[in-house]
């Protein structure tokens, strides 16, 4: 079964607990590889893009062990193995691997990773760093190779700003001779768990929320327990189902402070969002929409990969709207989709322009990447009838149980 089946039309009132996020976990699981020991990551969501690092972990040598949320990484006998091909395919977050290993092994050769398809994001921006910090890279049309004697800091300065290649120099620099400067650097929430997991564990570094981070290199780091922060798209994305249904839900966990912009853009689409001490309760279609323009940028400006469900909110919000995307070109791979359930979405370059007078009705759609896919489930509750969304493998990348969580927030949905 790798569809889900959602009957539309149903307000929602219920809560569910935000699991650990997705893009704090893959980045602080490849940098356990720094550290000779075992180390102990709590919340780490079940999800199969977890699930390919781990196998990529193990396929290095490592002893990992899951038990709930909590994942334990001995690195004891890292060796030099081949990593399995069709986890690093399917996982952009392998390429992180490359900055972990040479700082520890100072020698690599992997395939080119892969992930969705909603834009390009070559790797030549992680080479071109890591050969400032004294690593040679032979590369060929399928993989390639890289090897150091010693990383040494280095001033890397990004054409633009690279959540992949923050992490990557970041992983890279914590065991490296000297000083290195990254900037702009991401300032993600995630790039700062990333941070806070490696002082944990004995990294100097600066300037962690900025976007400009100072790291000096140490002679080693040691063993320590991290509890990966809750996930600010997840949170997100069931904030804009209830936006597309109707109704009332409390988020449990919901990272709010990491939630600003989706938050005040959840707010002028017509959402009444009441920020509590352990979370948020979410009133959806309380009032009529007034937000005409969604612009996506880099953290703390609205994410890229909210941009989707948003999307779907604003074709059943009854008001026109329009959405800039600017950092992938892709990212509107969910146009087709939505139309074919009634939406009228037309697109111009960087820009969508929404319709939502039309009213959505059910289909069977196919996801074709992550957040997309999810956005499709969640317009499908606005949906007259019922609809089915099928490759559910691509949210199931992202989300742990995406129909229990909607189950528990009171909509029809089950697998198909």
């Amino acid at each position: 079964m790798d569809a889900v089946r959602i009957y539309g039309g149903k307000c929602l009132q219920g809560q569910t607990t935000i699991q650990g996020s997705k893009n704090a976990s893959l980045p602080i699981l490849a940098a356990t590889l720094l550290i000779n020991g075992t180390c102990e990551i709590e919340n780490c969501p079940d999800i199969s893009d977890v699930y390919h690092m781990l196998r990529l972990l193990k396929s290095l040598g490592c002893a990992v062990k899951r038990e709930g949320t909590l994942v334990r990484v001995n690195t004891e006998k890292l060796s030099e193995c081949d990593m399995p091909s069709d986890s690093v395919g399917v996982m952009r977050s392998s390429i992180m691997l490359l900055g972990a290993l040479l700082a520890r092994t100072g020698n690599v050769c992997m395939e080119y990773p892969g992930g969705c398809v909603i834009g390009s994001r070559p790797i030549n921006l992680h080479i071109q760093a890591l050969r400032k910090m004294g690593v040679t890279i032979e590369e060929n049309e399928t993989e390639f190779c890289a090897e150091t004697v010693r990383l040494k800091g280095a001033v890397v300065s990004l054409p633009f700003v690279s959540v992949g290649v923050t992490e990557n120099v970041i992983l890279a620099a914590v065991l490296a001779e000297g000083e290195t400067v990254i900037r702009p650097a991401a300032r993600e929430p995630e790039i700062q768990a990333l941070c806070e997991f490696l002082q944990c564990a004995g990294a100097q570094i600066e300037g962690i929320g900025t976007d400009c981070l100072v790291i000096r290199g140490v002679e080693g780091l040691h063993p320590v327990r991290y509890r990966v922060p809750a996930d600010r798209i997840v949170a997100g994305t069931y904030l804009c189902a209830c936006m597309c249904a109707g109704g009332q839900i409390f988020l449990r966990d919901a990272p709010v402070s990491h939630m600003e912009s989706i938050l005040s853009y959840a707010i002028e689409m017509g959402a009444s969002v009441v920020r509590e001490k352990d979370g948020i309760l979410v009133i959806g279609r309380e009032r009529q929409p007034v937000c005409h323009v969604l612009k996506t940028g880099c953290y703390p400006e609205f994410p890229t990969d909210m941009q989707s469900p948003f999307m779907a909110v604003m074709a059943a919000s009854g008001q026109s709207a329009r959405i800039v995307e600017t950092v992938f070109e892709n990212r509107f791979r969910i146009v087709p989709a939505l139309c074919k359930m009634g939406a009228e979405i037309t697109v111009h370059g960087n820009t969508a322009f929404v319709d939502g007078s039309s009213k959505l009705h059910g289909a069977i759609v196919q996801a074709e990447e992550l957040r997309g896919g999810a956005a499709l489930v969640i317009a499908a509750l606005a949906a007259e009838g019922t609809s089915i969304v099928t490759n559910r493998h691509y949210i199931d990348r992202g989300y742990e149980d995406i129909v229990l969580s909607l189950r528990e927030l009171g909509a029809d949905a089950e697998l198909a």
